[in-house]
């Protein structure tokens, strides 16, 4: 199945504006769906080396990240879509192309959300 990168997104719904940090004393049903949403988003290396190279490059292309990772364009694109739909990615339309970046609040709330080191798991 292809992922059509063209597609606009539905950024009102993310996982991640939903997650509360794990250390909270008690995590709602849909904190704890929401959580688990963003975690899975995260649970393939794919979607880690993607994190990583737009961690160091910034804002890049999809059509400069299948050389990288080694996978068709379509499989990058369904690996990003994941992200993106988790809150952790912004797309943005240029033209033909698709290109993509970290959003800076997803990546603090992601530190926060497993920071154990607050609250009552000590």
């Amino acid at each position: 199945m292809l992922i059509d990168i063209l597609t606009p997104i539905d950024t009102t719904r993310s996982p991640l504006l939903c997650c509360a940090p794990l250390s909270s004393s008690v995590l709602s049903t849909e904190e704890a769906e929401a959580t688990a949403t963003l975690f899975r988003a995260l649970a393939d290396p794919a979607r880690v080396r993607l994190v990583n190279i737009l961690a160091t490059e910034g804002t890049v292309c999809v059509c400069e990240l299948t050389e990288p990772l080694g996978l068709s364009q379509p499989t990058v694109s369904h690996h990003l879509k994941k992200l993106t739909d988790a809150g952790l990615l912004e797309r943005e339309q240029r033209g033909r192309w698709a290109y993509f970046s970290i959003k800076d609040e997803a990546m603090e709330r992601l530190a926060g959300l497993a920071d154990l080191s607050k609250g009552a798991l000590r």
